[in-house]
């Protein structure tokens, strides 16, 4: 029996989807693949449209408020990287049979105002209570925006020579979110000032600002949310995108305290772990100054992780002193801990 938990490896992905893409379209400028967080497609009046789509999973604990907000800013966020602005988004919210009526609009006003707060509008969708849901989720939500034809980057547009730029550090999201699920554990472990850092996390889950000030900025050729696979496996999806290896050094960037301490408690690799809310970029080196200032004035920490390299054969990594070949993401390790916490 398969035993699968969270998304398949880019491989594994590949594999099931292919040849199942319905019918071809020429308007299609960047299809679905490794690293790809959203399609970029050509529309009539030669400009182009940025779509992308994700599912919403709950949290026991985490407010319904921020569950509206997560929605808006992970599905804005997959765009946002794309350097095109989120304009339009449709979303599926199904709730289970006992939620209340008042539970199902807190989520849909949430949602609502974190949309106009990025300034976007919401034009569709659907909402039910279903037998089969057990908790309220948003089971997708499609987010859109246009540019002109060459106002648009893609996570695969790195050149030899940029330098990788990572913002906030890793594991955001899977911090914040497991902070929630295994928050009676975790108090008896850790302070009560590291578990407020760790839940304060959620509000760092959106790459909208990072995405938008780096890309206004100038000089970004690539961008990507490490979301599946955290920044390990972000990384490798951006030289997969953009047939370039990358050479990156783990060993210069110190772990926030309250992720390492809840990555030691839980026992996973923080830099395999989902982290929404930490972008990548491939920047041009003479460009890397100007970026992380504009990133510095809105309030967004970085650091610069490595670069990529035409000359290397595979994609390198300088970890725990040694260095190593970076391997094509497996299983997120979020998943298992995400799952079997939802069941405690």
């Amino acid at each position: 029996m398969s035993n699968l938990v969270g998304k398949p490896s880019p491989s594994r992905l590949e594999t099931l989807v292919q040849g199942a893409l319905g019918a071809p379209s020429k308007q299609v400028l960047v299809g679905p693949g490794p690293g790809l967080d959203a399609a970029i497609l050509e529309t009539a009046d030669g400009r182009v449209m940025a779509i992308a789509e994700d599912p919403i999973f709950p949290a026991p604990g985490l407010p319904l408020d921020i569950m509206g907000w997560f929605t808006v800013h992970i599905g804005a966020s997959d765009v946002a990287v794309t350097g095109v602005k989120p304009e339009f988004m449709t979303y599926t919210l199904l709730l289970p049979p006992h939620c209340p009526e008042k539970d199902g609009r807190t989520i849909i006003n949430s949602i609502s105002h974190a949309a106009s707060e990025l300034g976007i509008t919401i034009v569709g969708g659907h909402t039910g209570w279903y037998g089969a849901v057990n908790l309220p989720t948003v089971g997708g939500v499609t987010v859109w925006g246009h540019a002109d034809r060459d106002a648009w980057i893609s996570p695969g547009g790195a050149r030899h020579g940029d330098m990788i730029l990572m913002t906030k550090g890793p594991c955001i999201e899977a911090a914040a979110l497991l902070s929630i699920v295994y928050q009676d554990r975790l108090a008896r472990e850790l302070s009560s000032e590291m578990l407020a850092s760790l839940r304060r996390r959620v509000d760092q889950t959106s790459v909208v600002k990072d995405a938008l000030v780096a890309f206004e900025t100038g000089g970004v050729h690539a961008m990507h949310d490490a979301t599946e696979g955290g920044v390990m496996g972000g990384l490798w999806e951006m030289s997969a995108a953009s047939g370039i290896p990358v050479d990156v050094n783990f060993d210069i960037i110190a772990i926030p305290e309250d992720i390492a301490a809840l990555a030691r408690v839980l026992g996973f690799d923080p830099w395999q772990a989902i982290s929404e809310g930490t972008l990548l970029a491939a920047v041009a080196p003479e460009a890397v100054a100007g970026v992380r200032e504009a990133w510095s004035r809105a309030g967004i920490g970085s650091m610069v992780l490595g670069r990529f390299d035409a000359a290397l054969e595979k994609n390198t990594l300088v970890r725990h002193g040694t260095r190593q070949i970076l391997q094509e993401p497996e299983k997120d390790p979020f998943w298992e801990l995400f799952f079997a916490g939802l069941e405690t």
